[in-house]
């Protein structure tokens, strides 16, 4: 295996759109790393110029310690993982896994013995004979998968490889693709718009907005530390609460200020992002991820609380989600310069206890973790820290 390095990557389309900008990344040796974000954010074109499959305009490209910007792709030592798999309909799963090492001439006793090593891994050595159209969308994206384990390449590559395939077959093929990971131990850049794949299969995840880098992180940092405005609100299911609000001190006591409802705010919290200090009667943008807040009448919750009425609820069995409106306005993240739309109308979302009795029409009072609340800076859209 290899690492991979992007330097400044760039690509510009001859009509002058600029896909992807300036794009820095190191993936290491045997490292899992995700680059998500949005449909249109560059994640694909980015990945294609690591395969070769775009062009370069600018920046530099390495693998394993090379510049490989003018190398071409057969030569890159990288396999590519589609979203539609790509098998070819008139092949069994025996010859289509073993395609690209036909297409090298490979004498036939090695590629059987490639073969039968990548059907084993992957657990296909039952369906070896079967032709595409006899295999269910998970086993089909296995053989794809076959097909790139038998090149044995410096880097695996994979395009959206679960898009095509529902919800249930997402979760599993999530948990195969990992554990051939912590075989393989591949280099590997995946690319998904989901958020979920994102965060549950990269050791890093890199998350791209209009063709720029906004944050890579592990996947637990991302969720507790967003750099901005659009990695907090895209990272996170049910998405973050995302409010504007006043934060002022009172001889010594801070509190965030939400329409009508009033946190107060530990030394804790205060010592832990001290810049906060300079926001002293300033609006500021402050973000409450759902499982932040709790029904407090569940006994043994004790903590700030805001008064609402839940408009919505959703029994999910492991938790419920409970939306309520509070009167403060929302903000924009769709771009993160500009956070000046507003809706007065869009609902918050809580996910609270299973046994907590609110439904829809009720009053609420919810407990607010006011340490895991979230601060932005409403001009820069940055988190305020240190």
């Amino acid at each position: 295996m290899a690492n991979v390095s992007l330097d400044q990557l760039t690509k510009v389309y001859p009509n002058g759109f600029l896909a992807v900008d300036a794009l820095s990344l190191d993936i290491d040796d045997g490292e899992f790393l995700v680059l998500v974000g949005p449909s249109g954010c560059g994640k694909s074109t980015a990945l294609r110029m690591v395969a070769g499959l775009e062009s370069i305009s600018s920046g530099t490209l390495m693998i394993g310690g090379e510049t490989v910007n003018d190398v071409q792709p057969k030569d890159r030592n990288i396999a590519m993982v589609f979203q539609n798999y790509a098998l070819y309909p008139h092949l069994n799963v025996a010859r289509n896994i073993g395609f690209p090492l036909s297409l090298a001439g490979l004498p036939k006793s090695e590629i059987d013995a490639k073969v039968a090593e990548a059907a084993q891994i992957l657990e296909l050595e039952s369906l070896l004979g079967n032709k595409p159209a006899q295999l269910s969308g998970g086993q089909r994206q296995r053989v794809a998968m076959g097909r790139a384990i038998v090149r044995d390449p410096a880097v695996f590559l994979m395009d959206e490889p679960l898009s095509n395939l529902d919800a249930k077959l997402r979760v599993q093929m999530r948990a195969e693709i990992a554990r051939l990971h912590r075989r393989l131990e591949a280099t590997t850049l995946y690319v998904t718009h989901d958020q979920v794949e994102a965060m549950t299969m990269g050791d890093r995840v890199a998350v791209m907005k209009d063709g720029t880098l906004q944050q890579t992180d592990e996947p637990s940092t991302l969720y507790n530390s967003p750099d901005n405005l659009f990695v907090a609100g895209f990272i996170g299911a049910p998405a973050m609460n995302l409010r504007r609000a006043r934060l002022d001190s009172d001889n010594g006591t801070w509190a965030v200020q939400l329409g009508q409802n009033r946190l107060p705010l530990t030394d804790g919290v205060l010592a832990a992002r001290p810049a906060l200090a300079g926001y002293d009667g300033a609006e500021i943008v402050v973000g409450i991820r759902p499982e932040a807040m709790e029904d407090a009448s569940i006994p043994g919750t004790d903590a700030p609380r805001i008064v609402a009425e839940a408009e919505l609820t959703e029994a999910l069995g492991s938790d419920l989600l409970v939306h309520f409106h509070l009167d403060t306005s929302t903000v924009d993240t769709g771009d993160p310069a500009v956070i000046d739309d507003i809706d007065d109308t869009a609902l918050m979302i809580a996910r609270v206890d299973p046994r907590s009795s609110v439904r829809s029409g009720d009053r609420i009072e919810l407990a607010v973790d006011t340490e895991r609340l979230h601060f932005f800076d409403p001009e820069t859209t940055l988190a305020i820290r240190s």
